[in-house]
């Protein structure tokens, strides 16, 4: 689910970095806070930080003499995405093997569609790995699939994930599967 939430952060400016001109610039202040919070990616309370939409204000400022840095306490408004269980999400197939299918969904790049919660599809082996349906609906890599969210974990760190929500999925439901988007290349026969 999309959010909009407001959040503080302190955000430091190096001396090297400012303009010895004049004062610090709100653009150098927004641009860091948006380093920062591409570094940090996520929360588990708010989700993925998908964009700043405004800066409500500057609260505080400090200047840390050792370090050369300045402080900014910065007050703002941020879009969000955080999964949550049973939502209906979209998600496009990018790995297919026996047991099932991994989606990505927006910023979530973990989402496990079971074999066993795809009613009616079996798993076809060839070359291009399927999942075929009794009705002949195809989940096949780069198919855009519509899903209902079984569970969410968000995982601080574990291996090459850092920071990252995964899910599960399911296609029991109604007007769940395979959907075609309009604009899509590929002819409807």
């Amino acid at each position: 689910m999309f959010s909009e939430v407001k959040l503080i952060r302190s955000v430091a400016i190096i001396a090297e970095n400012l303009d010895k001109d004049g004062p610090v610039g709100q653009r150098s202040i927004v641009t860091r806070l948006l380093e920062d919070l591409q570094s940090e990616k996520a929360s588990k309370d708010h989700g993925y930080f998908l964009a700043v939409t405004s800066l409500n204000g500057i609260l505080k400022v400090e200047v840390v003499e050792e370090s050369r840095a300045m402080f900014f306490v910065v007050l703002f408004n941020c879009r969000t995405f955080k999964p949550f269980k049973g939502e209906v999400l979209q998600g496009v197939v990018h790995h297919i093997f026996m047991h099932g299918v991994f989606l990505r969904c927006g910023p979530v790049k973990y989402v496990f569609l079971s074999a066993r919660k795809m009613p009616n599809y079996h798993y076809v082996s060839n070359e291009n790995p399927v999942f075929l349906s009794d009705e002949l609906a195809k989940i096949e890599k780069d198919v855009v699939v519509r899903f209902m969210v079984l569970g969410v974990k968000w995982i601080e760190q574990r291996g090459d994930m850092k920071r990252e929500f995964v899910m599960l999925a399911s296609l029991e439901g109604e007007s769940l599967g395979p959907i075609s988007l309009s604009g899509s290349d590929e002819l409807d026969v």
